[in-house]
């Protein structure tokens, strides 16, 4: 078994800042992508961001320069550093990973989400 928990969400006033975690555990061989993926109210879950294991990143464009992904291979941890946050970053957050198991299965996981609202 495999399991994604997702911490660090909350409330915060436009332009603050919040930092989310994911940590991954369980029945793990390897990790290949980890990302995260956010779903507003209405709309379709949609990709933010994704990191490779040797740490490259992709980011929407309506992220980019105000969000960084980072990883920590050795805890099997992403995380989400989000600055300058505005009332559309209002959404539930996913994390993601591409892993495979201990059994050699290769596959998508995802955690239980965690609720990002910025207002004021």
């Amino acid at each position: 078994q495999v399991q994604l928990v997702e911490s660090g969400g909350g409330l915060v006033q436009p332009g603050g800042s919040l930092r989310l975690s994911c940590a991954a555990s369980g029945s793990i061989f390897t990790i290949y992508a980890m990302g995260w993926y956010r779903q507003a109210p209405g709309k379709q879950r949609e990709l933010v961001t994704t990191i490779t294991s040797s740490g490259s990143t992709d980011y929407a464009d309506s992220v980019k320069g105000r969000f960084t992904i980072s990883r920590d291979n050795a805890k099997n941890t992403v995380y989400l550093q989000m600055n300058s946050l505005k009332p559309e970053d209002t959404a539930v957050y996913y994390c993601n990973a591409d892993l495979k198991t201990v059994h050699r299965i290769r596959g998508d996981y995802w955690g239980q989400g965690t609720q990002v609202t910025v207002s004021s």
